[in-house]
């Protein structure tokens, strides 16, 4: 468990090590305010049961309100049905992924709770504080966001920013990060163009910690604006792969 940010009236939480065997590592983040969380992005059924062990003595399950899902990956909503079971808490995710996530065993009497996102984002009120859900479609799925937590500065990026193999938690020097995030965003991401669309739209955000859901998390505005100037010249998805689009 790692403390992102910590005061009397709030707390910022990842869980980094829920994983095990073939599983990509995933970051599980709590944004607790007040006597309210929000879950973002929970995982898979392995991970379910160890992050609600972790996360019971720290926060009590039935204050978690909100559960925040950036994409419709099964690293993301796979356990979704657990947590809406043993919670009251509203699930949000894209309205285009709704009639997708129930194929993960979602109970009949739970899927009133899941509430569908619109394109433009939107508004979570955790612990009388706003938390921002900010338009991020295509990186790397059709319907995607992030969100953004004010109070804090913590702007949690989903699959945006994310690393592979890195055996640290925080990006000291972005220039020897580089290794572990190209491979990734090379592929997995389907264009520049949006990317391009994202950065614009959050370039006036006072954005302290830049935390994606897998690897290592980005605190400063050093390493902040080298992962920013990295993902502004990306050469990446379909416009880097033209030469596979052949019969093979």
């Amino acid at each position: 468990m790692e403390l992102l940010f910590d005061s009397p009236t709030a707390k910022n939480i990842m869980f980094n090590d829920l994983g095990s065997g073939l599983m990509v590592q995933s970051n599980q983040h709590v944004i607790i305010k007040g006597d309210e969380a929000c879950v973002l992005d929970p995982g898979g059924h392995k991970v379910y049961t160890q992050l609600f062990a972790q996360l019971s003595p720290v926060v009590p399950i039935s204050h978690v309100k909100h559960l925040f899902f950036s994409h419709q990956d099964p690293d993301i909503v796979a356990a979704a049905n657990g947590w809406l079971m043993v919670s009251d808490a509203t699930a949000h995710i894209s309205e285009i992924w709704i009639r997708f996530i129930t194929h993960f065993g979602i109970d009949s009497y739970v899927e009133k709770r899941i509430k569908g996102l619109p394109d433009s984002g939107g508004r979570i009120t955790l612990g009388g504080k706003e938390l921002l859900i900010i338009p991020a479609h295509f990186l790397h799925s059709s319907g995607n966001f992030h969100l953004f937590d004010p109070e804090t500065g913590i702007y949690y990026s989903g699959d945006l920013g994310a690393s592979m193999g890195n055996p640290y938690t925080y990006v000291e020097r972005f220039e020897d990060h580089v290794q572990y995030i190209e491979g990734f965003h090379k592929r997995y991401l389907p264009s520049a163009r949006p990317v391009q669309l994202l950065l614009d739209s959050i370039r006036d955000l006072d954005i302290k910690v830049f935390a994606p859901q897998h690897g290592a998390i980005y605190r400063g505005s050093e390493v902040i604006g080298g992962l920013f100037d990295y993902l502004s010249g990306l050469h990446c998805g379909f416009e880097a792969m033209s030469d596979v689009y052949r019969i093979p």
